[in-house]
């Protein structure tokens, strides 16, 4: 098998990966040719606020190939298909046959988030027999527990939570921050997020946890208020969100909100403030360059 890496616009690079899956390739995935560079540039999809092309100015389109897949004749015939330049080729390398749900495995271990929680993949046995354990099958959904910023959220959770708590999951993925909030002891919890196989996720692992929880996509949310509203996405979305999210927090409420860089902390707090004045908010903690922010309504 081979991987083969090509260079493409973002007008055509959406097209470029449909025809190459037409022509035979096993999948195709686009990403970033600038991340993690000054150039790179951020790609959402919240809801009102979808990109009209799912890529980057400078695309790289990965593909998964047979040995004997023709790149150059299926490129040649996309191109003239869709009357665009030829993309250039970066490499193509021979892939190892491996197996590959083990090697995606073994990438997630069962991670501690503090003395009593912990975040374990299905496919692991218990490492604390006694810990309140979290049973993840992570799927294709985000949220394992060993991101940073998952991980700061499980921190407050587990810091936080009351008995009398009703807690809301927004952008839920896989469900663990709902799942682990309901363990730690809330009274209920629901989970939002606009992609329909992360709801599906996150229900699969609350049954799997045995925890009674809702997963809805947004336009199927019920109207309603939560004493602790929790968010995990990024810094952009998290601003553009500042009106649903405010909007979903009781009064004296609490609002948690992760996936935000050190240096973006105070735009965002700056952001809220701005809408409602009496949600103040502060960095509640820092794990290596990201923090969780949180506050509560006065």
């Amino acid at each position: 098998m081979r991987q083969i890496k090509i260079l493409a616009d973002e007008r055509n690079a959406e097209a470029l990966s449909d025809m190459l899956m037409d022509a035979g390739a096993y999948s195709a995935t686009i990403e970033d040719a600038d991340a993690e560079s000054t150039d790179e540039k951020p790609l959402y999809g919240e809801p009102g606020f979808e990109p009209d092309n799912c890529a980057w100015p400078r695309s790289i389109i990965s593909i998964l190939a047979d040995d004997d897949f023709d790149i150059n004749t299926s490129l040649a015939i996309a191109v003239k298909a869709l009357k665009c330049e030829l993309p250039d080729i970066l490499e193509s390398e021979t892939v190892e046959d491996v197996d590959w749900v083990r090697v995606t495995q073994a990438q997630f271990q069962p991670t501690q988030v503090s003395d009593r929680l912990w975040i374990v993949p299905t496919w692991h046995d218990l490492p604390n027999q006694n810990a309140i354990n979290v049973r993840l099958d992570p799927g294709v959904a985000f949220g394992t527990g060993s991101h940073p910023t998952t991980h700061l959220c499980l921190q407050w959770l587990d810091a936080n939570v009351k008995p009398t708590d009703n807690v809301l999951d927004f952008g839920c993925g896989t469900g663990i921050l709902a799942i682990a909030a309901k363990l730690v002891g809330a009274a209920s919890v629901t989970g939002t997020d606009i992609d329909p196989q992360a709801v599906e996720s996150a229900h699969d692992n609350a049954v799997q946890n045995h925890v009674e929880a809702e997963f809805f996509l947004p336009n199927d949310m019920p109207e309603g208020q939560y004493d602790i509203v929790v968010a995990n996405i990024l810094a952009n979305p998290l601003k553009i969100l500042a009106p649903a999210l405010l909007g979903r927090v009781k009064p004296e409420g609490a609002l948690v909100l992760s996936g935000v860089l050190a240096h973006q902390a105070d735009e965002v707090i700056a952001a809220y403030r701005a809408i409602d004045p009496k949600m103040t908010l502060s960095v509640w903690k820092q794990e290596d360059d990201w923090v969780c922010i949180s506050g509560r309504r006065a």
